[in-house]
């Protein structure tokens, strides 16, 4: 499986232009900087519980 190159990311941007509109892609940036904040913040969270030895709160 090969990597994505440059017109592959353009295209994805164009593509995505089109669906959710100029408007919306900065809502969109920071919807997904958020989630990918608490994502990393959980991953943290639950390397800490397994070098103390507790268990991970599910």
């Amino acid at each position: 499986m090969s990597s994505l190159g440059v017109p592959e990311l353009i295209i994805i941007l164009f593509i995505v232009l089109i669906v959710f509109g100029v408007g919306r892609l900065p809502e969109l940036g920071g919807a997904l900087g958020r989630s990918i904040r608490e994502f990393r913040k959980a991953t943290a969270e639950d390397e800490t519980a397994e070098s103390s030895g507790e268990k991970p709160a599910s």
